[in-house]
């Protein structure tokens, strides 16, 4: 199908909206379907919607689709909870995989929060495991023989620079360590092998580039032939064999359900299987291509009109993900002033101006038109505005 699919999504008018790659906006018929799965299922069936209307097989049913968009086969997604439970889950099975070793790889530029999960799992643990985290570019070759787990964000989430997926995770297990892929710029963003890789486990969130909404449930790929030996930290009800054979031991489920926890989000994975309608007959590589050439577009227009910003992204688009960067010192400020006159993107400190590309709902002229209004709020200093310098809690 065609690219882009702007009838899909409620977008208000005059607005040019670049933050797909924080949220993403609410596709058409989400809200209906999610009115539908409160007053019609929970309403009229009450609790036996869990069979009547399918809810207990959500999870594993719009982890298949979401499979689809990252390369992993059917029945190897769960979704529910949330990232960094699932980066929590992901982390402390990978170590039992590796029993003898006590080093978990990141780097400085993955997202915080998997940080903070990792260390709190160390922290927990209390058996002398350390976490090293390298500048990005050091990476691969900080992968030696002590490392236990390699846990990397594809797409970083400030600049968009982008992993090689297939090289550090050949590299990562030519030396006997397990691979986590965080994707959550990814899903949705750029075209994912995740089995082609033969990563161990991927991650990712749903509310980015799949516009599942505000909250929407997690993801993990566990690779299907290791999934029964795979020891959940978190043994939740709902990753038991037989949840409701209410054994007092924990055996868990023979499939990717064993990644399950607790009772799934329903209203939310109604709203995410909605979303998901839009990504029907998308190509990936089409999709791709796409959003090079916006971010291009995008690049050489803002460049051209404000020299006083600079590119923060990789300027090869071959090593970026959907989402373009640009350095600003009063970057917070620029940013409100933006969004003031209805281009939406945001900040990430210490002074980092991001815009996300999403074919599914942009176009070229969206683009042009953000950037005129980019120089007119750079060049005419509009951001200096006192209005536009008070923080809010959510930048």
């Amino acid at each position: 199908m065609s690219l882009p699919r702007k009838d899909l999504f409620e977008l208000p008018e005059g607005l040019i909206y670049l933050d797909g790659n924080s949220l993403g906006p609410l596709p058409k018929g989400a809200a209906a379907r999610a009115m539908r799965t409160i007053e019609q299922e929970w309403g009229g069936e009450l609790i036996r919607a869990w069979n009547t209307a399918g809810w207990m097989d959500m999870p594993k049913r719009i982890g298949d689709r979401i499979a689809g968009l990252i390369g992993a086969p059917h029945g190897s997604v769960a979704t529910g909870d949330t990232l960094s439970i699932k980066v929590y889950q992901a982390l402390a099975a990978a170590l039992k995989m590796r029993p003898e070793r006590r080093v978990i790889l990141s780097d400085k530029g993955n997202f915080p929060s998997d940080l903070y999960m990792a260390q709190g799992l160390i922290d927990t643990i209390d058996k002398g495991y350390e976490l090293r985290t390298p500048e990005p570019e050091a990476v691969a070759d900080a992968i030696t023989e002590e490392v236990a787990v390699v846990m990397l964000t594809q797409v970083d989430y400030r600049s968009g620079r982008m992993h090689d997926m297939q090289a550090i995770t050949q590299k990562a297990h030519a030396v006997g360590a397990v691979m986590i892929w965080d994707l959550a710029h990814s899903a949705g963003a750029v075209p994912v092998d995740i089995a082609g890789c033969e990563a161990e486990f991927a991650v990712g969130c749903s509310y980015k580039y799949l516009n599942g909404g505000p909250g929407a449930p997690a993801f993990i790929y566990a690779r299907p032939d290791l999934v029964e030996s795979i020891q959940p930290a978190l043994a939740g009800w709902l990753g038991h064999a037989s949840p409701f054979a209410m054994e007092l031991g924990y055996r868990p489920a023979m499939s990717t359900e064993r990644l399950r926890v607790g009772t799934p989000p329903i209203v939310q994975l109604a709203l995410l299987d909605a979303a998901m309608d839009a990504w029907e007959g998308v190509d990936m590589q089409a999709l791709r291509a796409a959003s090079l050439a916006l971010s291009e577009r995008f690049i050489a227009e803002v460049e051209a009109r404000c020299p006083s910003l600079t590119l923060a992204s990789p300027r090869d688009p071959g090593q970026r993900g959907s989402q373009v960067s640009f350095a600003f010192e009063q970057g917070y400020a620029a940013m409100q002033a933006l969004i003031d006159r209805g281009v939406i993107g945001d900040f990430r400190a210490p002074d980092i101006m991001r815009f996300g590309f999403t074919p599914l709902y942009l176009d070229e002229g969206d683009v042009v038109a953000a950037a005129e209004i980019i120089e007119q709020v750079i060049n005419q200093g509009l951001w200096q505005d006192p209005k536009y310098q008070v923080k809010s809690r959510v930048t």
